[in-house]
């Protein structure tokens, strides 16, 4: 693989207390803002909706159903 194939968007399968890489790649992108994440900064997800958040913040949003989430 080439470094330009794995510099976009990662395809993660999250799981409790880690995730597996689908497809590499350098980031992924938050279910509340849509900005994107670097992997070593991921650290909030959701096993369930299989979706990752930026921070804690965003993860409360998102999970508390509200507004803007």
């Amino acid at each position: 693989m080439s470094q330009s194939q794995a510099a976009g968007e990662a395809l993660i399968r999250y799981g409790g207390g880690d995730y597996d890489v689908i497809r590499p790649g350098r980031f992924v992108v938050c279910a509340v803002t849509r900005k994107a994440i670097p992997l070593e900064g991921l650290r909030y997800w959701s096993v369930s909706r299989q979706e990752a958040y930026a921070g804690p913040l965003e993860a409360s949003q998102r999970l508390s159903g509200k507004p803007g989430s």
